[in-house]
């Protein structure tokens, strides 16, 4: 497609879905934080080329499901700071779901860009880039920065990058066990970004972590009422190591002490406490209730609220 603002070129008219997306972008803070719902159907495998070079970045996530009833997943995204966007999707293959996508991957780096062709062209790709989402069936996944992983390669199988393998999750899977089985029938490549490692959470009360070591697909399960994960590999990591750091010995203290019961606004205040100075959004999923509650910047007196109509 030729850009529309070059001399002489020709403007494409965009589809009825994307026309319909488009006109639900909504301004909701300075950040920026926006919102859009994402009408009809996406190619999951469709080639994005990130906009910025790998960065590391930090992030700390835990699931709370000792109350069986009201099960919650919270995260912290660490990064530098650009405009996120809030994604509802409902494609026509898969479950319907909420994420949250650093947008500045799709080279918008600015509040003005959401507002020009070039960059609201470049958000029509946003369902490809999940940073953390929950869908419909009360699934949570989200990711954090380790010093190595290394995956395995099959020949067999497709290969997909780090994060369009959640958008796969969230749209194949509805608990931990069908989110493991769709990282298992890809290939995941760490090319465009750092290595990683993923958490999964579900409406049941399961969740696991995820984590690629010698080749090898290793997963972690949770084994009481919580888990939590931040930026170390758990294998071959000892207790000892792992309450050496302070964002998961704080993590791991409140929700032990609360035996992983936790309201919407205590997952909110575990998250205040275990910010960073480069926190740029700190959100969690009610996991049953399809609540959101999402504050940027560690602006915790500000926190939005919205909702996914569960399943």
């Amino acid at each position: 497609m030729q850009d529309s603002r070059a001399p002489g070129a020709v403007r494409q008219p965009l589809s009825p879905d994307h026309a319909a997306s488009l006109a639900t972008l909504r301004k909701v803070d300075d950040h920026p934080l926006w919102t859009m719902n994402f009408r009809g159907g996406y190619d999951p495998f469709a080639t994005i080329v990130p906009a910025l070079p790998p960065t590391a970045f930090g992030c700390s996530l835990f699931s709370a499901h000792g109350d069986p009833a009201d099960p919650v997943f919270g995260r912290n995204f660490d990064f530098d700071h650009h405009p996120a966007l809030l994604l509802f999707a409902s494609p026509p293959n898969g479950h319907a779901s909420v994420s949250m996508v650093d947008v500045s991957y799709l080279g918008v780096r600015s509040d003005a860009e959401f507002t020009t062709d070039a960059g609201r062209k470049a958000l029509l790709k946003a369902p490809l880039l999940p940073f953390d989402g929950m869908n419909a069936k009360g699934l949570v996944v989200g990711m954090a920065t380790v010093p190595e992983a290394e995956p395995g390669f099959d020949a067999k199988r497709r290969t997909v990058g780090s994060i369009r393998v959640m958008r796969l999750a969230l749209d194949e899977a509805a608990t931990v066990d069908e989110a493991i089985a769709v990282f298992e029938r890809y290939n995941v490549d760490f090319t465009d970004g750092p290595p990683l490692h993923y958490m999964f959470s579900d409406a049941g009360g399961r969740s696991a972590i995820v984590e690629f070591v010698d080749g090898e697909t290793v997963v972690r399960r949770g084994q009481g009422p919580w888990q939590a994960m931040v930026n170390f590999a758990f294998a071959g990591s000892t207790e000892q190591s792992r309450l050496a750091d302070p964002r998961y010995r704080a993590a791991g203290e409140t929700l032990e002490g609360a035996k992983g019961r936790l309201t919407a606004e205590q997952a909110m205040g575990l998250l205040d406490r275990v910010r960073q100075s480069h926190t740029q959004w700190s959100i969690v999923y009610g996991q049953k209730s399809g609540e959101l509650r999402l504050a940027t910047g560690r602006r915790y007196d500000t926190v939005h609220r919205f909702r996914l109509a569960m399943d």
